[in-house]
């Protein structure tokens, strides 16, 4: 009960911010309301400054002066444009997550209780802050090697005042599933939950690390695209320190020019990398606008600020991929089944509807360049789509969707011609013909083989469980027999589980070729 009251009166002090910069509302949308909701209105937004006659500048005022969780939702919610709208959807993208830094003495604080050393043993050189957002701030200092560094320090007492506002989230999206069938379709609660657990890896700089080290061991073999090193040796829960990328902004065309960097290869460069990172690695950054992105004296392409990054299991690669590479070759109906295969659409929807919708969406964007195509459009269109047909969201798809806008805006700055399906196309297909060519076939059969070896390991195991609780009754012969057996079978145990592997993979040879 105390719970409930104290996240109303969070969310109504929210709501009254909100209020007080028009967010919920434009004028024309507020004189067709009731005359109390009006006077409610009123009344929240009493005392309130006047608000900027932006809209986007209300929207980001707004969420920026309830705080650092409220701008992680802003970002969040620019990811779900079926919930908020695409246009508001699009605004959000604007939000910049930018706060005043905190003090150096704070900073100092913190690399002490993390790494039990004073700053000056760790780094010789450490200036003010470079960035400070919502979650922490970076500064640039050189180690006692003589490496240049970013140190990236956690905000003081910002995983508490995440913890109640995430409840507060929660909360609210319970209501709004509990009251509106809609709602249910579009899932809320799962939307908290996953900004829960992006906010829990956000939160601990450990894992960041791990993640940056995680895409450098999956990306090792590519000559166009690298990460910042990670040193481990300074890095804690709250600490990150990483190599310093001495590298040209990828927002800065002029400089990228003035160094003779090829524009139109980097935008390949960017879409193909961030494709081959979530089709083929199922693991891709999911922050990736300009400032995130460098140009390094060797003309790679670099990431860095791993907090938010995505995950896709081989199921939703798989569709993903097949969604892409539908669309390339204009294969609607193939996209339709694949939705449906993957149950995405309920199968009381027809498929072949289901693709004619698709193909409304798809056929208006050949032929055409990409400042050309609108996305906001396209996206309207999908969402209008996926509500016709029942379908429930997809909140980590939609993570990706909203990354691949942004990668494709990015890239659109460096090259405005680009063509999004023909720069998709060769990952796409690459993928799509290892993974159900007879290569693919081979390594399911050997997985398959895996999996097979593992069920013979367990065997006498589960065998042995269910003798125990009843569910098969075998005579005192029988379990001798088989005792003496299972004692006897280690030795060839592991010959009988590689020949079953060699067996299956000759059969897919065969099926395949």
């Amino acid at each position: 009960m105390f719970s409930t009251l104290k996240n109303t009166w969070r969310l109504l002090r929210a709501g009254q911010t909100l209020a007080r910069y028009n967010f919920f509302m434009q004028a024309t949308q507020v004189a067709e309301l009731p005359w109390f909701a009006r006077t409610g209105l009123l009344i929240a937004r009493f005392g309130a400054a006047v608000p900027p006659e932006n809209t986007q500048s209300q929207i980001i005022a707004a969420l920026s002066s309830l705080g650092p969780s409220y701008i992680k939702l802003g970002q969040f919610l620019a990811t779900r444009p079926d919930i908020i709208g695409v246009k508001r959807a699009f605004e959000l993208r604007a939000l910049q997550d930018k706060l005043p830094p905190f003090s150096m003495a704070e900073a100092r604080t913190a690399v002490y209780n993390n790494l039990g050393k004073d700053v000056e043993q760790l780094f010789p050189e450490f200036g003010e802050p470079v960035a400070a957002a919502s979650i922490a701030q970076v500064h640039r200092a050189r180690t006692t090697e003589g490496k240049d560094a970013a140190v990236k320090i956690l905000r003081p007492g910002i995983e508490k005042r995440f913890a109640d506002d995430l409840k507060s989230f929660a909360f609210a999206a319970r209501l709004m599933e509990f009251f509106s069938g809609e709602a249910r379709r579009l899932r809320p609660v799962a939307a908290v939950e996953m900004l829960e657990h992006s906010m829990k890896l956000e939160l601990d700089l450990r894992l960041e690390a791990s993640a940056i080290s995680e895409m450098t061991q999956n990306t090792e073999n590519e000559s166009d695209f690298r990460l910042p090193k990670v040193d481990w040796a300074r890095t804690s829960r709250q600490i990150l320190t990483t190599e310093w990328i001495d590298g040209t902004p990828l927002s800065d065309i002029a400089a990228l020019r003035a160094k003779g960097f090829d524009l139109k290869a980097l935008a390949d460069t960017l879409i193909q990398s961030f494709l081959r990172h979530a089709i083929r690695d199922g693991f891709f950054h999911a922050d990736m606008h300009q400032g995130n992105l460098f140009v390094d004296a060797r003309g790679k392409l670099v990431a860095v600020d791993f907090g938010i990054t995505g995950r896709l299991n081989e199921k939703e690669r798989l569709f993903l991929a097949e969604i892409l590479y539908g669309f390339i070759t204009r294969d609607y109906m193939r996209v339709s089944q694949v939705h449906f295969d993957a149950g995405y659409v309920p199968r009381d929807q027809n498929p072949t509807d289901f693709a004619q919708a698709l193909r409304a969406i798809g056929e208006p964007t050949f032929g055409l360049t990409a400042h050309e195509i609108s996305m906001a459009r396209l996206l309207t269109q999908l969402f209008e789509v996926t509500g016709q047909f029942n379908m429930a969201a997809q909140p980590q798809l939609l993570m990706l969707q909203k990354t691949m806008v942004v990668v494709e805006g990015v890239a659109r700055t460096l090259n405005p011609d680009l063509n999004m399906w023909a720069t998709a196309e060769p990952v796409v297909r690459s993928w799509i013909e290892r993974k159900l060519g007879p290569i693919g076939k081979i390594e399911g059969a050997v997985e398959g083989a895996a999996s097979l070896g593992k069920l013979a390991l367990m065997f006498p195991d589960m065998v042995n469980e269910i003798v125990q609780s009843g569910g098969v009754k075998l005579d005192q012969d029988t379990l001798n027999s088989f005792t003496k057996a299972q004692n006897h079978s280690n030795r060839f145990q592991r010959y009988a589980i590689i020949t079953c592997a060699v067996a299956l993979v000759v059969i897919a040879a065969k099926l395949v070729l």
